[in-house]
């Protein structure tokens, strides 16, 4: 364990929590020289210290918390120099790389003067030597899940953050406020949810359903922040009208060096970095097979190479929205024709069409064993109507085909036969659409699973919308049950008029019986039954004889 130095500032008992962040650690990684005298400034996760100390051995860091610094200490002991305290009372020598990826909202304590963010870059810069490399972190005020934030602004820290609250005019707010702002030359990375990292220049020229946007909306769907609104939906608005550097969480400069790639980003627990090129983009995936209960994500299933173009599901999405129904049947058939037997699981969002052939992206995720091309297009078409369904999109289909019945329809214009309709043997019985796209739900849910996003809170709209089905449904229920009431008053008052009607007949058939029991039991009944049977003698000579006889024998 290494010697904690404390300097003015310090805040006990305290703790400043932090995350694993391992695309910004494999940035770092990239950005900081070896072998420099480094100040990390801030809390910063394990992770990331890590990655600095694997360049340097003279590395320091300053954080505020005294409990931080004592944990520090002992998890990385001599290797690194902790000093807890604040930025406005640390007083050393320049530094020549100083990593603030946190920003300058964390860095003083209880007995520090009132500092904006200004005078705050200012005591940073009076640290940093002539030619330091500096990596700087800034929050993003005008951030889209900043605007879409369903909670009021004084509920969206908490006490273990302790962070200034009041405005500060001096803070940037944009990127080219960031570059103006800083004394050096920099390069801006925009930052999303703290799981991509896409240059800015990149950021500005990336469209809907291309790679930057895809893993800039995936990076924001995985945070669990209650919303207004889908955060996707703002983002492909964004980078439609090239405002995507100006909306992710945070903002990261480096200055006096370099990154080597154009996008970071994290995948499960790998990093996959991305450059790009005249005919697309040239992918590095880094780090080793991550398996879960369901599924793993294999580094080595990602293409080295990915060509340009937009994700079929933003194309599916456009066709359904212009009820484009002959365009969506024919790129269904195609995507039909494409997709083969693989462990590869298929999703629409990460598929590229570059408007002739398809492609598969960065997602690595695979099964244990090849799953059949039924059941991968089972598994797309049940994710895409997850998401076409539940962020309540246009489309041309009824609103009463939802669910297996309209995934099995998208699956019949893909190639696969419908499955034949049989007789229910039970009430409970699934029907045959539900069995023929079983296993595809499941690996939709699985992947769901994994990608973080089939557990984020419901956003208001959607709550909203959900809401105004439940009434209308409701309405329609009501609607339903008044019918049946009349319906069961009819047949009641039918039922109890046939009731009289069989009560008289039965009252009729019982003074019927009674008479007719009555004849039969009268003499008069009994000599018109002998004179019946006597009229209906043919032959009387005969019958005479045989009386004869038998009076004879007697």
């Amino acid at each position: 364990m290494s010697e904690v130095q404390v300097v003015r500032g310090e805040m006990q008992p305290w703790t400043d929590r932090t995350t694993p962040r391992p695309a910004l650690a494999a940035l770092l990684t990239d950005v900081v020289p070896a072998n420099r005298r480094t100040l990390i400034l801030g809390p910063h996760a394990p992770q990331l210290i890590e990655s600095v100390l694997a360049h340097s051995a003279d590395v320091t860091i300053l954080v505020r918390s005294v409990a931080d610094a004592q944990q520090l200490g002992e998890d990385f002991g001599p290797c690194l120099q902790v000093i807890a305290g604040a930025l406005d009372g640390l007083q050393t020598e320049p530094y020549d790389v100083i990593i603030a990826s946190d920003g300058l909202d964390r860095v003083l304590g209880y007995d520090s003067a009132d500092l904006s963010w200004t005078a705050r870059l200012a005591a940073l810069a009076a640290l940093a030597a002539p030619d330091a490399v500096v990596v700087l972190g800034l929050e993003n005020e005008f951030s889209l899940l900043n605007l879409l934030d369903s909670r009021p602004a004084d509920e969206r820290h908490g006490d273990d953050e302790w962070r200034p609250l009041h405005d500060d005019p001096t803070r940037p707010v944009a990127v080219d406020q960031l570059k103006s702002a800083l004394p050096w030359a920099s390069e801006v990375y925009a930052d999303f949810g703290s799981r991509t990292f896409v240059r800015a220049d990149v950021a500005a020229t990336a469209r809907p359903g291309e790679l930057p946007t895809r893993l800039a909306a995936a990076a924001l769907e995985s945070t669990d922040v209650p919303l207004l609104s889908p955060a996707a939906d703002g983002v492909d608005t964004a980078a439609r009208a090239g405002l995507l550097p100006a909306i992710p969480t945070a903002w990261l400069a480096i200055a006096g060096a370099g990154a080597t790639h154009d996008v970071y980003a994290q995948s499960a627990q790998a990093v996959l970095t991305a450059d790009q090129t005249l005919t697309g983009w040239d992918t590095t995936v880094t780090g080793d097979p991550t398996p879960t209960d369901t599924l793993t994500f294999d580094p080595s299933v990602v293409p080295s190479t990915i060509p340009s173009g937009v994700s079929v599901e933003s194309v599916l999405f456009r066709l359904a929205s212009a009820e484009d129904v002959p365009a969506f049947r024919k790129l269904a058939a195609d995507l039909g024709e494409w997709v083969t037997t693989s462990r590869v699981i298929v999703r629409w969002d990460d598929v590229i069409y570059d408007g002739d052939s398809f492609a598969y992206g960065v997602s690595g995720w695979v099964a244990g064993d090849p799953v059949e091309k039924e059941d991968l297009l089972a598994a797309a078409w049940a994710r895409f109507h997850d998401r076409l369904i539940g962020q309540h999109r246009r489309h041309p289909w009824p609103p009463w085909m939802l669910g297996d019945d309209l995934v099995s329809a998208w699956l019949g214009m893909s190639g696969v036969e419908p499955p034949e309709q049989t007789q229910a043997t039970s009430p409970d019985a699934l029907p045959a659409t539900t069995e023929q796209i079983a296993r595809g739900k499941e690996l939709a849910a699985a992947l769901d699973e994994v990608l973080e996003t089939g557990t984020t809170t419901v956003d208001v709209r959607t709550a909203l919308a959900e809401a105004e089905e439940a009434k209308q449904e409701l309405f329609e229920l009501k609607g339903h049950v008044y019918g049946l009431e009349r319906t069961l008053g009819f047949r009641n008052k039918a039922m109890k008029t046939r009731e009289n009607r069989i009560r008289e007949l039965r009252g009729q058939l019982q003074r019927l019986t009674t008479a007719h029991e009555r004849i039969r039991g009268s003499r008069t009944y009994a000599v018109s039954r002998v004179i019946f049977h006597a009229a209906q003698v043919r032959k009387p000579k005969v019958v005479a004889r045989k009386l004869a006889r038998r009076i004879r024998k007697r």
